[in-house]
C-alpha cells in the first residue's frame, strides 16, 4: 500500500526534478568541468598515461613489506587498497543494467560518447583525488577526507560542506544502498527462487561483518574482492564475445556510425540518432565512473602516498577499469547478442545476453556477478557516508547509529523495489554533486599548484 502510494504521489514530482537537475544542468556541468580540467592541466589522462598505470598497478608486481596498521594504532592504507575501494563503489549495478539501458535508449553510438565522457572525467577525478589528499585529516586513528573536508578547509565554507555531507549520507548511505540491495535481491531470487527478504537479511549480516571492522577491514575486503569480481565478469563476458565473434565487426561499425549519425530518431521523437547517443552515452559514463560527483575522493583520501598527485593518477585508473573496460564489455555483449532489441529493461537486457549464450547457467552467472558488484558498492558507499558522519559528529555513537540505519536500509531495500527509490537516489545524487562542482571549480588553482609541484619533484628525482 505504502509502495503504491509513493509511486503514485511522489514519482512524477521526483522525475520532473531529475529531468531538470540532471538532463538540463548537471550532465552538461560535469562534462564542461571535465573539458576544463583536461585543458587546464594539459591533458594528463593522455600525457601521463604511463605514470597512471605505473602508480596504480606497478606495485602489484613488486615484493613489498606493507604495514597496514602502525604500532600506535593508526590505520594505514596503501594506494592500491584506496583504488580498490573506489572501484568497489564505482562498479555496481549501473555497469550491468545502466549500460544496457543506455544502449537500448541511445543506440550503439551511445558507447562512443560514454568513452568520451570517461576520458574527460579522468581529469576531473584526478583533481578530486588531489584535493582529497591535500585536505585530509585523521580522526579516531583513521585517515578521512573528501569534499566536505576540502570544501570547509579549502573554500572556508562550512555550510556548503554540511550540505554536501547530509546529501551524500542520504544519497549513498541510505537510499543508494537500498537500490543496490534491491538489485541483489531481485537477481538472486529470480535465479535461485529464494525469497528476496531472506537474501536481504543475509546481505545485511555480511555487510555488517565487514563494516564493523572499520576502515582496515573495508579496504582489505576491497583489495581481495574487487580484482576477483572484475576478472570473473570480464572472463564470462569475453566468452560471449568469442561465441558471437562474427558479430563484432558490425557492432563496432555501428558504434562509430551512429555516434555521428544525423538521421532522425525513429518513433516520433524529436532529434537525431547522434543527439540521443550523446545524451545517453555521456549520462551513463558520468553516472558510472562518478567523476565530479564527490564520492570516490573519500577512498583516495585514505591512501598514504609520497605526493598528492600520485593518488590523482591512481584515481584515473579507476575510470579506465570502470568505464573503458567493464562498461564497454557489457555494451559489447548486449550489442553482439542483440539483447538491446529484446524488449527487456535494465539488468534484464544484460541477463538476456548471458542467457542467450549459456542458458540457465548464464542467468545464475550474471546474478552472482551482480551480487558481487552491488555488495562491494554497498560497502564502499557505506564508508563514504561514514566519513561524512565523522565530519558532522564527534565520537563513535553517531557512527554506530549510522551503521544500524544502513543495515536496516539494506533489509528494507531488498523488498521495497519501486522505481521511486531509484529516482530518489538520482535526486539526492544531484543535490550532492552541486557543492562538489563549486569546490572543484574554485579550488582549481590548488590542483594546478600541486600538479606543478609534483612535476618539479619528479624532475628532481624525489619521487623515484
Amino acid at each position: 500500500m505504502i509502495n503504491t502510494y509513493l509511486a503514485f504521489k511522489l514519482e512524477p514530482i521526483v522525475k520532473a526534478i531529475n529531468s531538470v537537475l540532471w538532463t538540463k544542468f548537471l550532465m552538461y556541468a560535469l562534462l564542461a568541468l571535465g573539458i576544463f580540467y583536461t585543458i587546464y592541466l594539459g591533458f594528463p589522462q593522455i600525457t601521463k598515461l604511463g605514470l597512471m598505470f605505473k602508480y596504480a598497478f606497478g606495485g602489484l608486481f613488486k615484493k613489498k613489506d606493507k604495514k597496514e596498521k602502525k604500532d600506535d594504532g593508526e590505520v594505514e592504507v596503501n594506494s592500491f587498497q584506496a583504488l580498490a575501494t573506489a572501484i568497489a563503489a564505482q562498479v555496481g549495478t549501473g555497469n550491468i543494467g545502466g549500460v544496457a539501458t543506455a544502449v537500448a535508449s541511445g543506440g550503439p553510438g551511445a558507447i562512443f560518447w560514454m568513452w568520451v565522457s570517461g576520458i574527460l572525467g579522468m581529469s576531473t577525478i584526478f583533481a578530486e583525488a588531489v584535493l582529497a589528499q591535500l585536505y585530509k585529516e585523521e580522526r579516531d586513528g583513521e585517515p578521512v577526507g573528501g569534499p566536505s573536508y576540502y570544501i570547509s578547509k579549502g573554500l572556508k565554507s562550512k555550510p556548503l560542506a554540511i550540505i554536501f555531507s547530509i546529501t551524500i549520507i542520504l544519497a549513498l548511505g541510505f537510499v543508494g544502498n537500498m537500490v543496490q540491495s534491491n538489485s541483489i535481491a531481485l537477481a538472486m531470487s529470480n535465479a535461485l527462487n529464494v525469497n528476496a527478504l531472506y537474501i536481504g537479511i543475509g546481505l545485511a549480516v555480511l555487510v555488517g561483518f565487514v563494516i564493523m571492522g572499520g576502515l582496515k577491514r573495508i579496504t582489505t575486503m576491497a583489495e581481495l574482492v574487487v580484482p576477483f569480481m572484475a576478472l570473473i565478469y570480464i572472463i564470462g563476458s569475453g566468452a560471449i564475445l568469442y561465441i558471437y565473434r562474427n558479430h563484432l565487426g558490425l557492432v563496432f561499425s555501428g558504434i562509430f556510425r551512429e555516434a555521428f549519425s544525423t538521421q532522425a530518431v525513429i518513433g516520433g521523437m524529436a532529434g537525431t540518432v547522434m543527439k540521443e547517443a550523446i545524451k545517453n552515452g555521456v549520462a551513463r559514463g558520468l553516472f558510472s565512473n562518478e567523476a565530479g560527483m564527490g564520492s570516490t575522493p573519500h577512498a583516495h583520501a585514505t591512501a598514504k602516498v609520497k605526493d598528492p598527485c600520485i593518488q590523482g593518477f591512481v584515481a584515473m585508473a579507476g575510470v579506465i577499469v570502470d568505464t573503458i573496460v567493464i562498461c564497454s564489455i557489457t555494451a559489447l555483449i548486449v550489442l553482439a547478442t542483440d539483447a538491446h532489441m529484446s524488449g527487456a529493461k535494465a539488468v534484464a537486457i544484460t541477463q538476456y545476453a548471458f542467457t542467450s549464450a549459456f542458458g540457465k547457467a548464464g542467468t545464475i552467472f550474471l546474478a552472482v556477478s551482480l551480487m558481487f558488484f552491488a555488495f562491494t558498492t554497498i560497502v564502499g558507499w557505506y564508508m563514504f557516508g561514514e566519513m561524512n558522519i565523522r565530519y558532522l559528529f564527534k565520537g563513535k555513537k553517531a557512527i554506530n547509529v549510522y551503521r544500524v540505519l544502513v543495515i536496516i536500509c539494506i533489509v528494507v531495500g531488498s523488498k521495497f523495489g519501486n522505481d521511486i527509490i531509484w529516482d530518489l537516489a538520482d535526486t539526492f545524487n544531484g543535490f550532492m554533486v552541486i557543492p562538489n562542482l563549486i569546490a572543484l571549480f574554485l579550488l582549481a588553482p590548488q590542483v594546478k599548484k600541486a600538479y606543478k609541484n609534483y612535476l618539479r619533484r619528479k624532475d628532481m628525482g624525489e619521487l623515484d
